[in-house]
């Protein structure tokens, strides 16, 4: 396939924003383009495998009115982040720039609409994020993953298309996994992404505590864990004869999920994207405290879908969830059904949706 020229993506440097702009830069390099990404630092952790023919750090910070004295210095630092920015596109001279979210990917498109470069910004959660409400005027089109998106100015509702959340290649390999057959073993897969993952460590072992240790026999647990709430964790689960599989990270996290029963997690925009591809139903506990409860109406539309559900943690005790648990453990029909809801909710086709927009733009520029 003959070159087709290059475009830019920028995204923060956390596993939420990188995957969908890895997934979509996977499918247009498939199509012929170039990929070079626009980042910050952390994309050491979560960038190893990025389709990019080039990683360009630029300088990102946060606007907070939280801390009010440090916003001279975040604010110089983002303008020295739009000028490097700015270099680096008038340099490579991109057909596009797409944006992820998240400050890093401020000042490379603010630096893009001033340059005339086609803009294109996705949203991967249900409320648009501070950076891409003030970024949206900027862009030829705002991307969604959504039906509706909660934040958008009404005069700016013309731009917004609903394209799904794409998702990497490794969760697409597993989308044909069919639901886990009914037998002795329930399989439970609990994770909470690096916000998340202390507070399982230190409510499910209570939760499992609350069970008929009958149904705590028949248990099968992967979970994610910080490293350092490891050993506390296993020696509760030992406690109460629970058999559960603990690691920081899991490379193979979509495999992990498809042979699950039932999961419970956060609500994280590529968490929903991820159980709807693959087609698990789950138990979700929003992370709360975020400005814009964006995890909070992630979550209802997936269980409003019939695909799961919204369990608030303020409203949280070990019985009560307990309780519940058990019930689904004993109620396949639910579980069988709701894993067909989240099927229903996902898609799979995201990643090629978002491309067709992006050579549309370009084809009309």
């Amino acid at each position: 396939m003959s070159e087709r020229g290059l475009i830019a993506v920028a995204a923060g440097g956390t596993g939420g924003h990188l995957f969908p702009a890895q997934a979509l830069s996977e499918v247009l390099a498939r199509r012929g383009y170039r990929i070079q990404l626009i980042t910050d630092e952390r994309v050491r952790d979560y960038g190893k495998s990025f389709p990019a023919e080039a990683v360009h750090l630029v300088p990102a910070a946060t606007l907070s009115l939280a801390d009010p004295w440090r916003l001279p210095g975040r604010a110089f630092t983002l303008l020295r982040g739009y000028y490097k920015a700015r270099r680096i596109l008038k340099k490579q001279s991109p057909k596009a720039v797409i944006g992820f979210g998240g400050y890093p990917s401020f000042a490379p498109l603010t630096a893009a609409a001033s340059l005339g470069i086609p803009v294109v910004v996705h949203e991967q959660n249900a409320v648009l994020g501070r950076a891409n409400r003030a970024l949206a005027a900027k862009a030829r089109v705002v991307a969604g993953s959504f039906p509706d998106v909660r934040g958008l100015p009404e005069a700016l509702r013309t731009k917004y298309v609903c394209t799904g959340n794409p998702v990497r290649s490794v969760v697409l390999a597993e989308r044909d996994a069919e639901y886990p057959a009914s037998d002795r073993t329930f399989r439970l897969v609990v994770f909470g992404g690096s916000q998340g993952a202390r507070f399982f460590s230190d409510f499910m072992p209570d939760v499992f505590k609350a069970l008929d240790p009958v149904l705590v026999k028949r248990l099968s647990v992967v979970q994610q864990c910080r490293a350092e709430d490891m050993e506390r964790t296993s020696e509760a689960y030992d406690a109460v004869g629970l058999a559960a599989e603990l690691a920081p990270f899991f490379n193979d996290m979509p495999k992990r999920l498809a042979s699950a029963h039932l999961v419970i997690a956060r609500s994280g925009a590529s968490t929903i994207a991820e159980l709807g591809v693959i087609g698990r139903p789950a138990m979700l506990v929003p992370l709360p405290g975020a400005i814009d409860n964006d995890q909070l109406y992630n979550a209802k539309s997936f269980a409003d879908a019939g695909a799961g559900w919204v369990l608030p943690q303020a409203e949280l005790t070990a019985e009560g969830f307990a309780g519940q648990l058990a019930a689904l453990f004993q109620d396949r029909e639910t579980l069988v059904k709701a894993a067909k809801s989240a099927k229903s909710h996902g898609k799979p086709d995201a990643a090629e949706s978002l491309a067709d927009v992006v050579e549309e733009i370009i084809a009309g520029h």
